[in-house]
């Protein structure tokens, strides 16, 4: 029995259906079609049956499930303990940020990939929080303040950011000189998020509000430019911006807290070498002193 069919049925189940699980993979239909044949043909059994709600796992299908997934697991902690030291393969996925993706991480990237040449890597740029297990990622690139979650972060480098608007704007509806007069302004935001700022040592949280919400940087640095409002933006994208006045940092004597970039896996005993090395290789690139 083929590990590689066992971990192409797993990702199905996963996914809900070959379509699902081909564009997670990389791969055609076809392609998973005739693994799930083969592994079908192997076991003497139907695992996966298709109704008016898409591929469902028959009761078969749902038992082997759970020993695939085990399998798979035990074969890729083999192979990683028996391969040469410092040689990857098999597949690694990953979810990076758009705004801050292609820009500062796919060279990290694409370095391991060059290092490790038996490694597969599929990389999946948005500024959508992914549901790592159910989406089928082994990990994700993430930037800003962490929220709560069941997930293992391990920071990767600092990211600082500043309240800017545009010269028209400020000409236009003034600027607030402390947090609480940002709730008169108009606010340039993700979503329904809270801006913090630093007043000395105290932590001052503000409720923004606005009518431009956007799940992209650049779309939000974009409007920033236009006048649209306030916005709370990475430094690494408005300072070039404030170099040529098209932006203006605003309450520059309450900064913002510093964030940071992380790299997030599902919880589990260890991480797999594979995740291990590209955060090594992301730290060192964010910052080489860093190694907490």
């Amino acid at each position: 029995m083929d590990t590689e069919d066992m971990r192409t049925f797993v990702e199905v189940a996963d996914a809900g259906g070959v379509s699902h699980a081909a564009r997670r993979l990389g791969l055609s239909k076809s392609i998973i079609s005739r693994a799930l044949a083969r592994l079908e043909v192997d076991l003497g059994t139907q695992l996966l049956a298709r109704n008016t709600r898409g591929t469902v796992l028959t009761e078969a299908g749902a038992i082997f499930r759970n020993y695939a997934v085990k399998a798979v697991a035990d074969m890729d902690l083999a192979r990683e303990t028996i391969l040469p030291e410092g040689e990857l393969r098999g597949r690694l996925r990953v979810s990076a940020p758009l705004t801050f993706g292609p820009r500062h991480f796919a060279p990290v990237l694409a370095k391991m990939s060059r290092l490790h040449p038996r490694l597969h890597m599929q990389t999946c740029y948005t500024d959508r929080f992914v549901d790592l297990v159910a989406e089928g990622f082994d990990c994700a690139i993430r930037v800003g303040y962490l929220q709560d979650s069941n997930l293992v972060a391990r920071r990767i480098g600092p990211v600082t950011g500043k309240l800017v608007a545009s010269p028209a704007y400020i000409e236009a509806h003034g600027a607030p000189e402390k947090p609480e007069e940002i709730a008169g302004h108009e606010a340039i935001m993700q979503g329904t998020e809270t801006w913090s700022f630093l007043d000395g040592t105290r932590i001052v949280t503000v409720h923004p509000h606005g009518r431009f919400k956007a799940d992209n940087g650049s779309a939000l640095i974009s409007a920033a430019l236009e006048g649209v409002g306030l916005g709370c933006l990475p430094s690494d994208f408005v300072d070039e911006h404030i170099a040529t006045g098209a932006l203006v940092e605003v309450m520059p004597g309450y900064p913002l807290p510093p964030a940071g970039a992380y790299v997030l896996r599902p919880p589990g005993q260890n991480p797999s070498r594979k995740i291990r090395v590209l955060t090594e290789l992301l730290i060192e690139h964010c910052n080489p002193g860093e190694r907490n």
